[in-house]
């Protein structure tokens, strides 16, 4: 059976009334959670996880595609009405549309937004469909040796790229990938930094360590530097839709994007953050007469970077679900949800579950019909939830991630777990260290383990079999890269 046959097998599944209703479930808590300020995809992902135990495995990862969806666009709401980016790739975002929304124009920026990030999300989601099948099955070539320099290249480029510094993140990253090995080591059976707890024998679960990293380090972190005041909204005319002159203005924007942002949101090194810097670039360059316009609300500079930010959402799942390597902090908490339901991506999940991985895809597109006929006629509602007091906010915050940790537990051992993961989370945060590498570690830690474990036992310890394909030879060159590239750099500019 061709690719086309099993997405259209997939949409059969997907349009059924009960999984229609579980994606519409989906994007609107998605959207909902994704919309409120300080709140970014990961976290709206994470702290939403819980939920979709309670359903089959099907309409829960259908539920999930919603839920991914909506808090990628959610994060553009905030960056606009109220200048407060989400998460990093929502930086550019806010850089011209809170411009936009200051001068009269915030229906605008956010119309442009949904339409982009509507236009960019088909067409990635599309580009997904055409490349996942060839990579899975270009993926079944590749030893343990080559599966553990995929994981260094992971690991070496998302410790580097994210936070402050280099070093930072590989600290970070040795943090997850401790986490990852405390536990009953599957091999010898022997317990790991277990510390005489039985609970920690299970190992940490992967859920619950990321809500409490996510949500509530997060809570934590924001309540210990909130201000009392109200929150100042900037107000948003009714009239809604994009005028010709604007969408003129718009449509190039959103296909340079999307053709930006997918290509490099499916490699290991690349990520949202990358792309929307990129295409802000691109958009300011080829501006020409209306270059002055950028820094004063150019809504190139939103319908750029929106549209790539999604592209690059589509992107992400490439390496995820052809290889099991998630790529950013979304793509980790998304990887545990599969894991949860014992579901595990890489080359063979096409074979072996393709009922469950194109019903996802589908999902995908009917997501962003769902977002964009959701958000056009309902970003007033998503206006007036900015409006919520800070301190009940994260306070149901807290309270959500609580419930869903005790749910996914079934243990008063789950909450307490909660506690020192989220006390961890809100102590790196403190000290500028980036969450995601700690994630990925965490999920990622125990595959490379038992791939280079794999691979030393299939060459008897001959450390040189990890080099012994090209393939990996390349995958550690560009490790290295990734790690030294960035403070070479850093020193000339220094020195300049």
């Amino acid at each position: 059976m061709g690719s086309l046959d099993l997405l259209l097998d997939g949409f059969a599944s997907a349009l059924s009334a009960q999984n229609l209703l579980f994606a519409f479930i989906g994007v609107l808590l998605g959207t909902l959670v994704g919309v409120l300020p300080g709140i970014g995809p990961a976290m709206t992902v994470a702290l939403l996880l819980p939920i979709t135990f309670t359903v089959p495995p099907a309409a829960a990862l259908i539920m999930f595609a919603g839920i991914y969806y909506g808090g990628m666009y959610g994060g553009s709401t905030t960056s606009i009405l109220l200048n407060t980016p989400g998460e990093s790739a929502s930086v550019v975002t806010a850089l011209e549309g809170n411009k936009m929304a200051k001068a009269g124009r915030g229906a605008q920026a956010l119309a442009t937004a949904a339409l982009g990030s509507f236009v960019a999300g088909t067409i990635g989601t599309l580009l997904l469909s055409l490349v996942a099948v060839p990579v899975a099955t270009w993926a079944t070539s590749l030893t343990s040796a080559d599966y553990f320099a995929l994981t260094a290249l992971a690991f070496c480029t998302v410790a580097a790229m994210l936070g402050n510094s280099p070093l930072r993140g590989v600290a970070s990253l040795a943090v997850g990938l401790y986490l990852g090995l405390i536990g009953i080591d599957k091999i010898t059976g022997q317990s790991r930094f277990a510390m005489g707890i039985d609970e920690l024998n299970r190992g940490i679960p992967v859920v619950i360590a990321a809500v409490g990293l996510f949500a509530v380090g997060e809570s934590i972190y924001v309540a210990s530097r909130l201000r009392h005041g109200p929150v100042n909204v900037i107000p948003v005319s009714r009239t809604w839709g994009l005028p010709k002159a604007d969408l003129k203005r718009s449509w190039k924007p959103w296909l340079r994007g999307t053709f930006i942002g997918f290509p490099i949101g499916a490699v290991p090194a690349g990520g949202a953050d990358v792309t929307t810097f990129l295409s802000y670039a691109t958009e300011k360059k080829l501006a020409g007469k209306r270059g002055n316009e950028f820094g004063k609300g150019a809504i190139e500079g939103v319908a750029g970077p929106e549209a790539a930010n999604n592209a690059a959402a589509a992107g992400v799942l490439v390496p995820l679900l052809t290889l099991g390597l998630p790529t950013s902090a979304t793509a980790a908490v998304m990887l545990a949800a599969f894991t949860s339901y014992g579901i595990q991506p890489g080359p063979l999940l096409f074979d072996t579950k393709p009922e469950l991985v194109w019903a996802l895809i589908a999902s995908l597109y009917l997501g962003n019909v769902l977002l964009l006929v959701l958000n056009l006629p309902l970003a007033g509602v998503w206006v007036k939830l900015l409006r919520i007091p800070r301190p009940y906010l994260y306070g149901g915050i807290l309270l959500c991630a609580s419930l869903g940790a005790f749910a996914s537990s079934q243990s008063v051992a789950g909450l307490l777990v909660l506690v020192v993961i989220g006390a961890l989370g809100f102590a790196m945060r403190r000290y500028g260290w980036p969450i995601a590498p700690a994630v990925l570690g965490l999920i990622l830690g125990p595959v490379a383990e038992e791939n280079l474990r794999k691979a030393l036992q299939i060459s008897q310890g001959d450390a040189g079999a990890l080099l012994s394909s090209t393939f990996s030879k390349i995958m550690f060159t560009l490790a290295l890269l990734a790690i030294f590239l960035p403070l070479i750099l850093r020193r000339r500019t220094r020195s300049d």
